[in-house]
């Protein structure tokens, strides 16, 4: 901010000061003027020789010697007066030419103007070194005046920077800049101003009469010539002598201060412009050194500026520092708490309360958006103090609130007045007294899960920075929220693999339809925590029957017919999974029926055999929403197993039945084939040993030959019948048809070649196949025995226990026998498989060996 400095009387001082003495460069100087002056004044008088006398030539070179001594002093003055007595003598006194005086007159002449040459150049030194001793003092009392004055701006400097050092407050610096500066300069009034960025300034500090006129505060627009405005849009200082003429509104209000001139200088901060320092005065004008004078004054303002806004700075970046140590140490906790693998609902709990106290905030929340994209749950919720969000109420989307700004965006959104909010969420955020909040979207493996929610009761809006110091809250929930999902998932996977594990084993096992079907069901729906669960087959005439259930819901056995929007004719007809997710639009017998259960929501899958569709697998909830996206899925893997287990079970029925029809048949050819030998050949032979016996009684006595040979052959005839009757009766025997098992059984007692001790307690005769198939067993078990066992003896057991008649052959033989090993044993098995029977063979060696049959009652034989 260049200046025109006035010269300092200290400085004229030290230029005087070498005069006073007459250096050797001022009598040169006044050397060279007589050697200039001295010649060119004798050319000029030798020219006017003829006009001039003596007396007039002797009056100029006086007054070149005086001027000489006014140059050089006394001693050059003395030098041109002696060089001015020669030049006379030899150009002017006769004899010209020559420097001998002829006349005596002109000796004197000569040395009269040497001493009065002396004497006038003595008094000129006098009396030029009588002025300079009064421009000393005059000069050195201006000296002592300007000391005093520097010293007293020194010493306002000193105050001011005190201040400055000491760190007090901007406006407290302002306040000792304006009467300070005001008293040095002698200003009736003072004022400093910050120019805003609108470029208007507001006054900081004003000092003077009627503080009221220009208040403290106030705002206002400048326009130049204002010497403030100048300085403002030039940074330079500025001054007017006379502003009583300006318009503005500024300038009326200084004419009623009775202000004429003003003075002005910028205040810059590290390099930019921030303000400016005014002063008036009523009377007169401000010195002229008055700019360079107020500069050292803003300087130290712009300093006290910078130094508060330094310390500002500092005292935010540890306000910063402060709150990212509390923001860290409130992750941290939150961090391991999701480390620690607690429940969600505990780690949401956490994370709310963190985040509001760390936010300040009155209010703090965390919702779940839901699949149905219409409503959020509350799932946590933290207040500072009076009412507060509850937890799991549901809210509406719809309005400007930050629950649906966030959910419609997928960013941060925020609310600084809820007079502007509307919606079900505002109203419920209006009702605990929130005024302004901020929510941030939870995003879970990159989907929207919910929203973080700060709110704040104050009527001031939240920090700029809440949007960014909820975000990672939020990354800590989403981790904490994937994980939890990933245990569940896993976890389910873990139960649904178990469960399936289960069914698959009773599918292995080949247990019976039914009850693979009952434990389907009960997995099903314990593994999808369904209060309902049931199996129906579709039947050909259009309707359903329930196969299966479990919990509160149709007894098996139940029909129910087609039609209507329901799960089980959507299946039906699409022969795909279906699901209803509000039982108010479904209709037909089912829905019917299910809403009588109070089922709101079902999934419907369908199980197939053998690519045909054979039934569907059923799961409902009595809550208000809708069943897992992932339901459809997880029950396939239970119709799959279904299928496959009916698949089997039909197979391994048609399987039975096809070998009971077998043994059947077998048993039925038997049975003609011992009655065709009995009533045929067995009928037919015993005739001929008849008619044989006949021919040999009507024989002459004269022949007793023939007589002989026919006896022969009578009994050889004898003999294939026994023998025939006992294929006969290994074939079928015809004891078991008339007497009954018990008779029978006796009867290969008898007959068997090591002795055989029966028990045989049955209360009503069985089945002819059931007896036919005990017959068998026991026959072949006894053949083993006596063939391969070496036993001493054999034991058999033939008991009813609930319908089912059951066989034990044991004897005391060597052991060993191996099922595999031979045909007799198989053919015992399939015998008894065929017939829906088991058995079982014991054989270790050297025990003997035990075979344990059951054969089921009538009504459950395949038939």
């Amino acid at each position: 901010m260049p200046t025109v400095p006035r010269e300092p009387a200290a400085s004229r001082l030290r230029l005087l000061a070498p005069a006073l003495g007459l250096s050797w460069r001022r009598r040169l100087a006044g050397a060279l003027t007589g050697l200039v002056i001295l010649p060119l004044l004798t050319l000029g008088l030798t020219q006017l020789g003829e006009v001039l006398n003596l007396p007039s030539q002797t009056l100029f070179y006086l007054l070149a010697v005086v001027i000489v001594a006014l140059v050089g002093g006394l001693v050059p003055a003395l030098a041109a007066a002696v060089a001015a007595a020669v030049l006379m003598d030899h150009y002017f006194i006769p004899p010209r030419g020559d420097f001998a005086i002829a006349d005596s007159d002109n000796v004197v002449t000569l040395v009269a103007f040497v001493l009065v040459a002396a004497a006038t150049s003595l008094v000129v030194g006098l009396s030029a070194r009588r002025r300079e001793a009064e421009a000393l003092a005059t000069v050195t009392a201006e000296s002592r005046e300007e000391l005093r004055v520097l010293a007293e701006e020194q010493a306002a400097l000193r105050r001011v920077a005190t201040l400055v050092a000491l760190g007090v407050t901007a406006a407290e610096v302002f306040a000792a800049v304006a009467h300070e500066v005001g008293g040095l300069l002698g200003a009736d009034a003072a004022t400093i101003v910050r120019l805003d960025p609108d470029g208007a300034v507001t006054v900081l500090t004003r000092v003077g009469d009627h503080p009221d006129a220009i208040p403290v505060g106030s705002r206002w627009r400048l326009e130049p010539p204002l010497p403030l405005a100048v300085a403002l849009r030039t940074a330079r200082p500025a001054r007017l002598d006379d502003q009583r003429q300006l318009p503005g509104e500024y300038a009326d209000r200084l004419r009623r201060l009775g202000i004429r001139a003003g003075l002005a200088a910028p205040i810059v901060v590290d390099g930019r412009l921030w303000g400016a320092v005014g002063m008036g005065i009523r009377r007169g004008r401000f010195p002229a050194e008055a700019e360079e004078r107020i500069v050292g004054f803003t300087e130290l303002v712009g300093t006290a500026l910078a130094n508060a806004e330094g310390r500002a700075q500092l005292e935010e970046s540890r306000g910063e520092l402060r709150r990212l140590a509390e923001e860290q140490a409130a992750l941290r906790r939150v961090a391991t708490l999701v480390a620690r693998g607690l429940p969600p609902d505990e780690v949401f709990a956490a994370v709310t309360e963190e985040a509001g106290r760390l936010l300040h905030a009155s209010h703090a929340s965390m919702s779940r958006y839901e699949p149905d994209g219409a409503t959020r749950v509350l799932t946590a919720a933290w207040s500072s103090g009076g009412a507060a969000l509850r937890v799991g109420d549901r809210v509406s989307h719809g309005g400007r609130n930050i629950n649906t700004l966030v959910f419609r965006t997928g960013r941060p959104a925020r609310i600084d007045d809820y007079d502007d909010a509307d919606g079900p969420a505002a109203e419920t955020a209006r009702e605990v007294g929130i005024r302004a909040s901020v929510g941030v979207p939870i995003s879970v493996e990159g989907r929207l899960w919910g929203v973080m929610f700060v709110g704040s009761s104050r009527e001031e809006p939240l920090a700029a920075d809440t949007e960014a110091r909820l975000a990672g809250f939020t990354e800590l929930i989403g981790t904490a929220i994937a994980n939890a999902e990933a245990r569940v998932e896993l976890r389910g996977f873990a139960e649904e693999q178990a469960a399936l594990r289960r069914v698959a084993t009773l599918v292995a096992h080949a247990a019976p339809p039914r009850e693979v079907l009952a434990a389907v069901t009960e997995e099903a729906a314990r593994l999808l925590d369904t209060p309902h669960a049931s199996m129906s087959r579709y039947e050909p005439d259009g309707a359903t029957r329930v196969a299966a259930a479990w919990g509160n819901t149709l007894p098996v056995g139940t029909r129910v017919g087609f039609g209507g929007q329901n799960v089980n004719t959507l299946v039906f007809e699409t022969c795909r999974p279906a699901r209803v997710d509000n039982y108010d639009d479904a209709s037909g017998a089912a829905a019917e029926g299910a809403r009588k259960l109070g089922i709101r929501a079902s999934v419907g899958v369908p199980i197939s055999v053998e690519g045909r569709l054979w039934g569907v697998m059923f799961v409902a909830f009595t809550r208000q929403e809708p069943l897992p996206p992932d339901t459809e899925a997880r029950l396939a893997g239970f119709t799959e197993l279904i299928g496959t287990a009916i698949a089997n079970a039909e197979a391994q029925a048609a399987l039975t039945a096809s070998r009971a029809r077998i043994v059947v048949a077998a048993d039925d050819a038997r049975r003609r084939i011992e009655r065709d030998l009995h009533d045929g050949i067995q009928q037919r032979l015993v005739a001929l040993g008849l008619e044989l016996r006949v021919a040999q009684s009507s024989l002459p006595a004269e022949l007793p030959e023939l007589q002989t040979r026919i006896g022969r052959v009578a009994g050889e005839v004898t003999g294939v019948i026994d023998e025939l009757r006992e294929i006969a009766r290994g074939i079928h025997p015809a004891i078991l048809s008339e007497g009954g098992l018990g008779p029978a059984l006796r009867t290969l007692a008898r007959r068997c070649a090591i002795p055989v001790e029966l028990d045989i307690r049955i209360d009503t005769r069985p089945e002819d196949r059931i007896e036919v198939a005990a017959y068998y067993v026991v026959s072949e078990a006894l053949t083993n025995t006596t063939k391969h066992a070496r036993a001493s003896h054999a034991q058999v057991t033939v008991k009813q226990r609930d319908a089912v008649l059951c066989l034990s052959i044991c004897d005391d033989g060597v052991g060993g026998a191996d099922p595999a090993g031979g045909s007799g044993l198989i053919g015992l098995r399939d015998r008894v498989q065929a017939l829906g029977g088991s058995i079982e063979v014991s054989s270790p060696p050297g025990a003997g060996t035990t075979i344990l049959v059951e054969l089921p009652p009538q009504s459950d034989c395949p038939r």
